[in-house]
Formats: C-alpha cells, structure tokens, sequence
C-alpha cells in the first residue's frame, strides 16, 4: 500500500515551518526523520493534505551543555546522541537506552524531537524523559511553551502539542555527581518496541523509576532509597493501569514491571 496524495513544503526556517502549520493546522503532518510518519502514511493510518519537512533545519540540531542543563535539538538523530561525549558524560541513560531503539538504519535517520512528539507509549524516550525530568520545549507563533515530560505525555500517540506548534528542543538537567542512571527492557526480539521499558534514576536519597510499554503513556514513580523495594514495587505495579494487546496481557506486563523493575532499581542502587 501506499500513501494518498499529497503536498509537499521544505521549510527553510522554523518561522515559515510554524506559518504553514497555522495555516493548515490538523492536515498538515511535520516531517523530521519520517521513521513512524511514513510507514503510518504507507497503511493510510494518516492522510495528511501537507507535509512540512522540517529536516535541513540545522538551527534545530545539536547539543549545548551548560554548567546546570543539556539542551538538545529536536533533530538530532539518535545515532549522534548515542555517542554524543556531553550525553555520555551528563545523561548516559539516553545512551543506555537508545541501543534499544530499533536498529541502526532507524537510530541513523529517526530524531529525538520526532520521537517524543509521535507519543508512542512502548518508545524507550519517553520514560527516559520522565527519569531525567526533562523540559520539552514547543513554539507556535505566539512564541514558546516549557513543558515537563510529565504534562508532555496524555495518552497513546497524544502529546501536550498542538497543530500550530513545533517540538524545538529539550532540556535535561545535568545529573548530579552522586547519582546513577540504568536503562533495562523486554521485548519479543532486539530492536521490537518495549513490551516493557525501565529507566532509573538514584540517588542516596530516592530512585526514580519510569516505565514504558505498560500504560497508555510512560509512568514515574520516586521511592525513597531505604524504602522496601519488595513491597513498593508491588504496589507500584498493581496501581498501573496496564492494556492487553496482541504481544502480551495486562497482568503480563504487571508483573513484569514487578520483576524488571525491582531489578531496574537494584542494579542502579548498587551503582550508587
């Protein structure tokens, strides 16, 4: 199959990109690195009337470290966060978790910004994003929005972005020098969305646990770090309000995160 008719405009700035989508709001889609937006056009899950490539906008790439925040691009590919030196140095668990991601012809084309704005609850970045207490910062005409990973995501393929906005950049606090980070998944086969995906955060004083794949959107929780890792998780787990699908069942998943994530936790405290 492929995708129906459509018209095509390369932006040459963000300015004009955010004309075109005022313009033509919900039947305009924005092209990044293409790799969920053209298979979805491919099976007409989407029709769009326009496509506004976003993808030579260079003032959209990169990442700039501060002495307090990382600031990333929304078009910079996974390939280069992963072997970024300020990511390995002040946000590793991105680099954890993106060997995760797909396979290398995808992390090569696909972009931190496309990923976070597609909304996919089973993507690694978005629980990676709930860990780190990212900012995800969005622009329309009436100017820009600071928006915590934690309001960012609503649903499954729904983000806190409108039609008229484009998802910029973001930013990542830089980890503290006592803290640790460690990224672990199941899924059926290497490169397979997470049926379920943890990213920790510790501390001596708390571990911050995300989980992906389980809800209709990742989900933190903070436990303190002398905290009965046993019985929180539990808890942690029968309060998720987990789908059944094709690849696994609700209570699968359940206790799955019981499982993954008690040793998601285990194995960042020991590192702390």
């Amino acid at each position: 199959m492929k995708a129906s008719a459509f018209n095509y405009a390369r932006a040459v700035s963000v300015s004009e990109a955010l004309e075109l989508l005022q313009t033509h709001g919900e039947r305009a889609k924005v092209l990044a690195g293409g790799q969920s937006l053209m298979p979805a056009m491919n099976l007409r899950l989407v029709s769009p009337e326009l496509i506004v490539d976003i993808g030579e906008l260079a003032e959209l790439r990169g990442i700039t470290a501060t002495g307090t925040t990382i600031r990333i691009g929304a078009l910079t590919r996974h390939a280069d966060l992963a072997r970024a030196p300020e990511i390995l140095r002040h946000a590793p668990l991105l680099a954890e978790a993106l060997r995760h991601v797909a396979h290398p012809a995808i992390r090569n084309r696909g972009t931190l910004g496309g990923s976070l704005a597609q909304g996919d609850p089973a993507s690694e970045l978005p629980a990676c994003m709930l860990a780190l207490n990212a900012i995800i910062i969005v622009r329309g005409q009436a100017g820009e929005r600071r928006i915590a990973a934690a309001d960012f995501f609503t649903g499954i393929y729904e983000t806190a972005l409108s039609p008229q906005e484009l998802l910029v950049a973001v930013e990542l606090p830089v980890v503290r020098k006592n803290s640790v980070h460690f990224f672990h998944e199941f899924a059926r086969r290497h490169g397979d969305f997470a049926i379920v995906a943890c990213a920790a955060v510790a501390t001596e004083m708390y571990v911050r646990l995300a989980v992906g794949g389980v809800a209709d959107r990742a989900v933190m929780r903070e436990f303190a770090a002398d905290s009965d890792l046993d019985d929180e998780m539990h808890d942690f787990a029968a309060e998720l309000d987990a789908r059944d699908d094709l690849h696994a069942t609700a209570d699968y998943r359940r206790d799955l995160v019981r499982k993954i994530g008690a040793q998601t936790i285990a194995e960042a405290k020991c590192r702390a």
